[in-house]
């Protein structure tokens, strides 16, 4: 079954139904690490040009796609040729309701920040509480097409499927996940992982964002592993890109003023040999 033959057999939210969607639950959510890298995953698909228009690139937006289910609500998504609707204040424009958008996202991203997170394996605390399935299992049984796990703490590596890993990557084949990454995962620095049906890749990536000392993000790149710039990584590029230009342009300004001094000195010296050098 396509993405397309799933959306059409999910079931229409009525007026109703969307009226008693908790969209907004006002809780704290998440630690500096994860605000930071959700950002660092999103701010640069919108600064740039990188995807074409339109396209919606969002942090911990609920995605609804059944009115009687609890909605997936991934770190990250990026949900292309689609765009958000301009008025917030229509509860359903407010959300990533599928039937409305027609689409699932391309790709949704965990970054994990604690055992809890039931990314890829229930934890003990959800078995207690009767929950029957983990993320992975939950993303794969609506149909989206890459499901990403960022582990930067090393959370969870000792459960099944992460094994030392940082990184992994799985890609939607029928009704299952089979992994793009490599069988030991991703711990390297700059090794790229490339989404086909996105035009995009991901890599581990050690610097600095904002105004923190330097440590390991999660980020976009091309297909040869250059990362996607943030704006204003971008705007610092360019800064240098100008300032390297100038720098040319002096140079060659001087060397023509070399030139020209050199010639003037050859034609005095001509001159003082009785030669008129605008003759020769």
């Amino acid at each position: 079954m396509t993405s397309q033959q799933l959306v059409e057999t999910i079931k229409t939210f009525t007026d109703l139904e969307i009226e008693q969607l908790v969209i907004e639950d006002d809780t704290p959510v998440d630690n500096f690490q994860s605000e930071q890298q959700q950002r660092l995953l999103v701010e640069p698909l919108c600064s740039s040009q990188v995807l074409p228009p339109p396209f919606i690139a969002a942090a911990n937006v609920g995605v609804f796609y059944h009115p009687n289910t609890s909605p997936i609500v991934p770190d990250m998504l990026l949900s292309l040729g689609v765009s958000r609707r301009d008025d917030y204040s229509q509860k359903r424009n407010r959300c990533y309701l599928v039937q409305e958008l027609g689409k699932l996202p391309e790709v949704c991203i965990e970054i994990v920040s604690n055992r809890e997170g039931d990314e890829i394996t229930l934890s003990r605390k959800s078995r207690r509480k009767g929950k029957k399935s983990a993320k992975k299992d939950i993303y794969a049984e609506i149909g989206i097409q890459y499901y990403i796990v960022f582990d930067p703490l090393e959370q969870i590596q000792g459960i099944k499927n992460m094994h030392g890993a940082l990184l992994r990557i799985w890609h939607l084949v029928g009704k299952s996940y089979e992994e793009l990454t490599p069988p030991q995962g991703i711990r390297e620095i700059g090794q790229p992982i490339w989404l086909e049906n996105v035009g995009l890749g991901l890599t581990l990536w050690l610097g600095r964002f904002g105004q923190d000392g330097e440590r390991l993000w999660l980020r976009w790149c091309d297909y040869q592993g250059q990362v996607i710039p943030t704006g204003a990584e971008g705007k610092e590029m360019e800064r240098r890109r100008a300032e390297i230009a100038d720098q040319r342009a002096k140079f060659a300004d001087r060397r023509a003023e070399i030139a020209n001094q050199r010639a003037e000195q050859l034609a005095e010296r001509l001159r003082s040999l009785g030669f008129n050098p605008d003759e020769m």
